[in-house]
């Protein structure tokens, strides 16, 4: 395109300045005074021409330049009676405009397509920028705040405060969970934030999951779990409890009302009273360990968090079951997979939670030829800090993995050891305080892993 000017005005410049020489030469050397007029008007019109030429160049310049600049591409350019050059010139620019016409298609056939799926998908959807105006509000999010005018984050405040400060203080890349009632409707809402720079401004988009039902369900299901579990203890305890009374009662009654008694009680007849009353007295302080165990796991003190060195939790906690693992014959591996991995947690909660897994891993171990634990410490491929407990036992049984984290539910009895049943979900319980969770990674035969990932 610019070639192609530029060839148009040299080749008009030099005709110029070749009639110009020529004029000159007619007026110094000859007398041609005819010649002399004819080629000053050939000149006058060169001059004429070359003006018309750049002035035409320049005024399609602009004209394509404003259609760029107001996104107007409807314009067109003449490709025929302005000479070779500018029809190249004009076609450059026809088919400039055609192109940014074409993307401009294409940009609106997906901003449309885009606006379509965010309207129609059922998770709510808002972003807002940092002034607080909202800039996008699909459907589902209408339906889930009871509103269909929704232009600040501020309205936000006359739903729901807590939903307004979750909004606003919930960084990118987190989430939390709100309790809303909207409309007579008490509702589970997850929240997820993510940040992004447009147009020179911050930008917010959060969504909204109602995951009521879901909660209720897997709320009833551990109501049920728990229920089971309790009933089973607690049967445990008051079945022999009352069958010994019964039995007690029986033979002080038989002994007392019986026609050969003289007014006592045999030595015999008292000693299996006497054995009866023990073993009632061992079962009700049995259940009330129990009771007491329960009353614990409700009452986890609230974290009291600091930033500190997750190594050195590990550290302090395996100085601490050194004896423990030395008394089970327990090897114990410690490996760090980073240099530092930094926390906000309570230490002492934490501490605690980790001494449970750690006890739980030594538990299952017995009879285990050349035992060993390794505990790993370091950063998941999401950023999370973490620690694995690895043990080489016989794993968790199939019918055991949806109830390990469970209240009071203990495989103690496969192992020959007693247990409360209160240790992992103790230490899921706590690792749920610091925003984290505590799993079981892999279970196998030879390979078991627990993780508490931060």
């Amino acid at each position: 395109m610019l070639k192609n000017l530029r060839i148009g005005v040299i080749i008009r410049v030099l005709l110029l300045g070749l009639s110009m020489a020529l004029e000159v030469y007619l007026i110094m050397a000859t007398n041609y005074y005819v010649s002399m007029v004819l080629i000053g008007i050939l000149i006058l019109g060169q001059i004429v021409n070359l003006i018309i030429y750049v002035e035409t160049t320049n005024k399609n310049l602009t004209r394509f330049f404003e259609a760029i600049s107001y996104n107007d591409f409807s314009q067109s350019f003449t490709k025929s009676g302005q000479g070779k050059s500018l029809q190249s010139l004009n076609a450059a620019f026809n088919d400039i405009i055609q192109k940014f016409n074409l993307e401009r298609s294409k940009s609106e056939e997906s901003y449309l397509y885009l606006q379509t799926v965010v309207q129609h998908i059922g998770i709510g959807l808002f972003s807002f920028n940092s002034s607080g105006e909202i800039e996008l509000l699909n459907t589902a999010a209408k339906k889930l705040l009871g509103t269909a005018v929704f232009r600040n984050i501020s309205q936000l405040k006359q739903i729901s405060e807590p939903l307004y400060k979750a909004v606003k203080d919930l960084k990118s890349g987190s989430r939390t969970l709100v309790r809303l009632a909207v409309n007579n409707r008490d509702l589970q809402v997850a929240i997820f934030a993510t940040e992004f720079r447009a147009k020179g401004d911050l930008y917010k988009i959060v969504s909204l999951n109602n995951i009521s039902s879901e909660l209720e369900e897997k709320e009833m299901e551990a109501w049920q779990n728990l229920t089971q579990v309790l009933a089973h203890e607690i049967m445990n305890s008051i079945t022999p409890i009352a069958s010994l009374s019964d039995t007690v009662n029986s033979v002080l009654t038989h002994n007392l009302l019986s026609e050969n008694n003289n007014g006592g009680i045999s030595d015999e007849t008292l000693d299996d009273v006497r054995q009866a009353l023990d073993t009632i007295n061992k079962r009700s302080l049995g259940l009330m360990r129990f009771v007491d165990s329960y009353r614990n796991i409700t009452q986890i003190p609230n974290p009291v968090f600091e930033i500190t060195e997750l190594k050195e939790i590990v550290e302090r906690v395996l100085n601490l079951m050194k004896g423990e693992a030395l008394s089970r014959s327990v090897e114990v591996e410690l490996r760090f997979e980073a240099d530092s991995v930094e926390v906000k947690a309570d230490v002492q909660l934490i501490e605690q939670s980790l001494i449970n897994v750690v006890k739980n891993a030594f538990k299952v171990l017995g009879g285990i030829p050349e035992p060993k634990v390794a505990v790993r410490c370091g950063i998941d491929e999401f950023g999370h800090g973490f620690v694995d407990v690895e043990d080489n036992g016989p794993g968790v049984q199939q019918a055991a993995l949806e109830k390990i984290f469970v209240p009071f539910y203990t495989t103690s009895k496969n192992t020959g050891e007693e247990g409360t049943g209160i240790g992992l979900s103790l230490s899921r319980q706590i690792m749920r305080l610091h925003n984290g969770t505590l799993f079981l990674l892999e279970s196998k035969p030879g390979k078991t892993v627990f993780r508490l990932r931060f």
